[in-house]
């Protein structure tokens, strides 16, 4: 299964937990901030996804796969959740909410849609593969050397979260060959028959270009009660960039 860290409620109020699914490159520890805030009334679930953080790493990357991962977290955990996905974590959450539905009560899409898109992001393998390792002890040290391969600083600071300084020699948290190998599959969209009729509100940045006009027909169709919402200011990494607005947007969404 899945790595799980569990946020208990502090003050339970009979709602399903919360469950999140981040990104590509991310982990559990990356929603550590928002998860605890949002577990005052609830439950709340940040997962590692599979060939991420400490989670078990497998030769497929795949959304199928990925949703069925999720529906064993789910079913340890009481059978019922509400679902965030942020981005990859997206994509995995509709796909549990398509083949799952009686595990997902409502579902919170964080800037992505049920398209393939054509972007890349193997560059970013190569830039973590490209790091010298060797003699590092600490993260200040890490990241010095990652600046000569990468300029921006957030970037290195998200990547860095996954590197695991305990380890000898020290390691990426990441299966980089493996997602590699599968790009194409987590920049895609598989067929998928069905549609998911609860709640569904699809959260964006106001800057981002992800989740696009042209997106909703293609996103009604599979999720016919889908509400749009739109962060301003934020990017892609809405939740990182303004997480008071993203998280008392799920708030309001979610009861």
């Amino acid at each position: 299964m899945l790595t799980t860290v569990l946020h208990p409620a502090e003050r339970p109020s009979g709602l399903p937990p919360l469950l999140i699914a981040h990104g590509l490159f991310g982990s559990a520890r990356n929603w550590g901030v928002i998860a605890r805030r949002l577990a005052d009334s609830r439950d709340v679930l940040a997962v590692d996804m599979r060939n991420h953080g400490t989670s078990p790493w497998s030769e497929v990357h795949r959304y199928p796969e990925m949703a069925a991962d999720l529906a064993e977290v789910i079913e340890a955990h009481g059978g019922l959740a509400d679902v965030v996905g942020h981005s990859m974590g997206g994509k995995a959450a509709m796909m549990l909410a398509l083949t799952r539905p009686e595990r997902v009560r409502r579902l919170v899409v964080a800037d992505i849609a049920p398209v393939a898109y054509g972007h890349d992001q193997r560059q970013h393998i190569d830039t973590m593969e490209a790091l010298d390792l060797a003699g590092v002890t600490t993260r200040g040290e890490a990241d010095r050397r990652l600046a000569a391969l990468l300029d921006d600083a957030g970037l290195r600071a998200f990547f860095l979260q996954s590197l695991d300084l305990k380890a000898d020699p020290p390691r990426w948290r990441l299966n980089l060959p493996v997602l590699r190998q599968e790009m194409p599959q987590i920049l895609g969209w598989p067929e998928v028959s069905g549609q998911f009729d609860g709640p569904v509100l699809f959260l964006s940045g106001g800057e981002s270009r992800y989740v696009l006009p042209e997106h909703r027909e293609t996103i009604r169709g599979l999720f016919p009660a889908a509400r749009f919402a739109k962060i301003p200011g934020a990017g892609h990494w809405l939740h990182a960039e303004k997480p008071r607005e993203f998280e008392e947007t799920l708030r309001v969404f979610l009861s």
